[in-house]
């Protein structure tokens, strides 16, 4: 088997990330490995799939709001969340459950009921008694793994494929061990977890306190004190379309490569993956694909990169520029343009530059970037209290006093 790796699935196909260190790569030499068919480590449920089209007839405001899935590559597959009629719920008890959408590959982890877009049969509802929080994340890595190489959207993931698709797993007196994927899982989080807590100590993220001004800030947003006011995009960028080369698979590179490769995916900032070619466009601004239904692929881009086709570019006319007033603008876009485009009216570079965004503003003539910046910052802080709680949460389970 070798070295454990973890792997993320993007719109295109799954970046290594990395592999385990060695004292759990030793214990993954160890341990015995068996192939299974994954019909022999999961049992297919039946399930019910929903036309997106009849939601509202299905609308019951007696129920739980629960959530409804779909083979989307974000969010963990959720589209949104309904209260539709009990009829159409799967997974009334609330079981550990993986989802695997044929089309895409893409696979899903949840533990409460949902409901299920129609998809034709597309995915497969996976359930076990054996299967956990805890251990559904090797499950997951070993299958993910073996059909993102074996699959594709020409060559789906149907359910008679995967029923019979062979993955590694370890073993013990013939039987799946599934006591080691716990225990694996169990101590591969406590090493994430002792790296998170010194990469914070040696960043200093672990001082999360807010200082007066972003306290202020704060309180002053919530209470609907802030002045905004509507700045059209093209006031703030000049949009063109991003430089890019002819690329084949042999210049796509992920472990080793320098500059990012800009696409149409909308996750993973856009990266597609990395090139050693030179760049071509300039990095501290931001990028989105004008083949969506609006901002969801606006990212900011830090480093100097590589576009690909319908890729443009948002160069600053702001000055000076940075990451904090990227945040707001594209979290401001994205409200801007949500339901606004479907797919006959893209958001386009014309629509983009049309787009008006609402921001903080100076006596309503300028965008009040200190106020961005600031907000911004407050945000992060808040975040990072979040991480350094969790992170001694875990260690004092761990590690009683």
């Amino acid at each position: 088997m070798g070295s454990f790796y973890y792997f993320k699935t993007t719109k295109h196909r799954t970046r290594k990330l990395g592999k385990v260190d060695a004292p759990l790569n030793e214990k993954l030499e160890k341990v015995k490995w068996g192939e299974y068919k994954i019909a022999e480590v999961l049992e297919w449920q039946t399930q019910k799939e929903i036309d997106p089209l009849k939601l509202e007839e299905l609308k019951d405001e007696t129920e739980m709001i629960y959530p409804f899935y779909g083979q989307a590559t974000i969010n963990n597959g959720i589209i949104s969340h309904h209260q539709l009629t009990n009829k159409v719920l799967n997974n009334k008890g609330g079981k550990p459950t993986i989802l695997i959408h044929s089309n895409n590959q893409n696979i899903v982890y949840l533990e409460t009921p949902f409901y299920l877009k129609d998809g034709h049969g597309a995915t497969s509802v996976l359930q076990s008694e054996k299967l956990t929080k805890t251990n559904q994340m090797f499950i997951v890595a070993a299958i993910q793994k073996i059909i993102e190489s074996k699959f594709s959207y020409n060559n789906k993931a149907t359910k008679i494929e995967l029923k019979k698709t062979l993955v590694q797993l370890p073993t013990r007196n013939g039987k799946i061990d599934f006591d080691f994927m716990e225990s694996f899982i169990k101590d591969l989080e406590a090493e994430h977890i002792m790296k998170v807590k010194a990469y914070l100590s040696a960043t200093g993220l672990k001082n999360y306190s807010l200082t007066v001004q972003e306290q202020q800030v704060l309180e002053d947003f919530e209470k609907g004190k802030i002045a905004f006011h509507g700045f059209n995009i093209e006031d703030l960028f000049e949009i063109n379309p991003t430089k890019y080369y002819r690329l084949n698979n042999d210049d796509i590179i992920f472990e080793n490569g320098r500059v990012p490769l800009i696409s149409n995916t909308s996750s993973e900032n856009g990266v597609q993956g990395f090139s050693n070619l030179g760049s071509l466009n300039k990095g501290n601004t931001i990028t989105c694909s004008d083949t969506t239904l609006g901002a969801e692929t606006m990212f900011y881009q830090k480093d100097d990169f590589i576009g690909y086709s319908h890729i443009q570019h948002f160069v600053p006319k702001i000055k000076p520029f940075n990451k904090s007033i990227a945040f707001v603008i594209i979290a401001s876009s994205r409200v801007s343009t949500s339901k606004k485009f479907d797919y006959g009216t893209k958001f386009n570079r014309i629509a983009m530059n049309k787009t008006k965004v609402q921001l903080p503003a100076i006596d309503h003539k300028k965008p009040n970037y200190v106020i961005m910046e600031t907000i911004i910052t407050a945000i992060q802080k808040m975040i990072i209290k979040e991480v350094v709680l969790y992170v001694e949460r875990k260690l004092n389970i761990r590690m009683p006093v």
